[in-house]
């Protein structure tokens, strides 16, 4: 049996680990595991991380970050409960939060303090504390050459199509279409793509 299978068989084992690499309260990688990021999370030629971004990378998880990819300052990026794969020549904006499980694809453009996250909090029992009830996960899915404007939040488990606009300030409850243009809250489909004519053309 690998040292993998016997960490995930044993509660206590796995609880200990967690504890030497994340902080309990601060619920963030300790200080001596993010000296080591470098050696675990994946970067291709000419990306971008400014300082001012807050890194709580494990290594348990996969961040990988693509060819010239940047990802701009005062934004979170978190793989603790989910891998982090980012395409390239993508821009995640300013003050952007990004909580795996979460794979954007190439040519993904982001605008400001958007939400992006594949993870919920359960609440369902009513005699613990939320905080008490673990969370759930669902992988958000952005494929390629898409378009996010500024104070968007991408719930979990949610797939955003190819060539797709969300607009600003848009709460994505639902999948969006390839090609489509989706704005509000929650979004809706204002635009798409009509082959026949070559054009966008409204919806509805």
């Amino acid at each position: 049996m690998s040292l993998k299978d016997k960490i995930k068989e044993s509660p206590r084992l796995k609880m200990w680990l967690h504890g030497v690499l994340m902080h309990p309260v601060r619920t963030r990688p300790r200080w001596y595991l993010r000296l080591f990021q470098f050696l675990y999370v994946r970067r291709g030629k000419g990306s971008v991380i400014y300082r001012s971004v807050r890194r709580d990378i494990v290594p348990f998880r996969k961040c990988e970050i693509g060819s010239y990819t940047v990802i701009e300052s005062f934004s979170l990026l978190n793989n603790a409960v989910g891998d982090l794969l980012i395409g390239s020549n993508s821009r995640i904006g300013m003050g952007n939060t990004v909580i795996g499980p979460v794979h954007i694809g190439d040519y993904v453009h982001i605008g400001q303090h958007v939400l992006i996250s594949g993870l919920n909090h359960c609440y369902e029992d009513v005699n613990l504390s939320i905080s008490e009830q673990g969370v759930e996960v669902e992988r958000v899915s952005i494929a390629n050459n898409v378009w996010i404007g500024a104070n968007v939040v991408i719930l979990p488990g949610i797939s955003i199509g190819e060539h797709s606009v969300v607009g600003a300030g848009a709460v994505v409850t639902k999948n969006v279409p390839p090609f489509t243009v989706v704005v509000g809250n929650p979004a809706k489909i204002v635009k798409k793509w009509d082959v026949a004519q070559q054009k966008w053309v409204k919806n509805g």
